[in-house]
């Protein structure tokens, strides 16, 4: 399942979505997580209002099952979970690598029904039709 993170300086869940310099991209599986890609995002980012700016970064996460970030807006969560991708605000700048590890532990056990639904986007749906 593929994981992104809103974050400045590369390390921290620190960002709100519209404003994120870097979205952080993990592959995070029960037995353990990779990281896949930075996507950097130019300067221009703070200005309120311009919905354009979430364009490039809807884009970089469509594949993505789950999205943290430090805030973001109606507009923005609206869409991104229009893509089927589960916002998660963090109340306080917190280590990506700490947050990989607690989720990646939750997948061990019994994740919560959102995160099973979430591990199953991009996944065929199986039919499970009984012969007749």
């Amino acid at each position: 399942m593929k994981v992104a993170f809103a974050t400045q300086d590369q390390q921290r869940v620190d960002a709100h979505f519209g404003w994120a310099k870097h979205i952080a991209i993990y592959d995070v599986q029960p037995e353990g997580y990779s990281f896949i890609q930075d996507i950097h995002f130019g300067e221009d980012l703070a200005e309120d209002g311009n919905e354009d700016k979430l364009a490039p970064k809807l884009e970089a996460i469509h594949d993505c099952a789950i999205l943290y970030v430090a805030a973001i807006g109606g507009s923005g969560a609206a869409r991104v979970v229009a893509l089927k991708i589960h916002p998660i605000k963090v109340p306080q700048p917190e280590p990506i690598l700490d947050i990989l590890e607690k989720l990646q532990e939750v997948l061990k056990g019994t994740p919560p029904p959102w995160l099973r639904k979430a591990l199953a986007k991009g996944r065929p749906v199986p039919h499970d039709f009984d012969d007749e």
